[in-house]
């Protein structure tokens, strides 16, 4: 079961079932396309935040984001333990395999949670990764160009 939310709007709540039933196909561009009600929808994911479990797609050219909660999430915000208020950043690993674009940081900055600090292409899709809280790049474990795997560190904070 996943809680959904599209800009902003009420969540909705999505069970494993109606995902099951939906007529999504990967496109031959790797862009996605769903068939709903007799409509057609093309769509294409441009961004997604692991961290935050949010993504931007734009569907039929119209820009979204969407934010998803599993269980464990919503079980947490009813307990009133937010996920990671009490982590404290030492790094940033890689959250899958990938070619390292571009960094946003440099050593001794200080950034603050949802700041963009690498680009990290995986599967033809441009992540922009970004911090999941405030901190001071202490160092940087990769460069432009590095090809990188799940797990490994990226960036490390003070």
């Amino acid at each position: 079961m996943l809680n959904v939310q599209v800009n902003n709007f009420a969540p909705q709540t999505i069970t494993s079932e109606d995902l099951q039933a939906l007529d999504l196909q990967t496109t031959s561009s790797g862009n996605l396309h769903l068939l709903q009600n007799g409509k057609s929808y093309n769509i294409e994911v441009v961004e997604i935040d692991h961290a935050a479990k949010t993504a931007t797609v734009k569907v039929n050219g119209n820009t979204y984001t969407v934010t998803a909660e599993d269980e464990l999430d919503l079980m947490l915000k009813k307990l009133g333990i937010g996920a990671g208020s009490s982590q404290k950043l030492n790094h940033i690993k890689a959250p899958m395999p990938g070619l390292v674009l571009q960094f946003s940081v440099s050593v001794g900055q200080h950034v603050r949670k949802g700041d963009a600090v690498l680009i990290l292409e995986a599967m033809k899709m441009e992540n922009n990764i970004k911090s999941p809280a405030d901190g001071i790049v202490k160092s940087i474990k990769a460069k432009q160009g590095d090809a990188v795997d799940k797990g490994q560190i990226l960036i490390e904070f003070e």
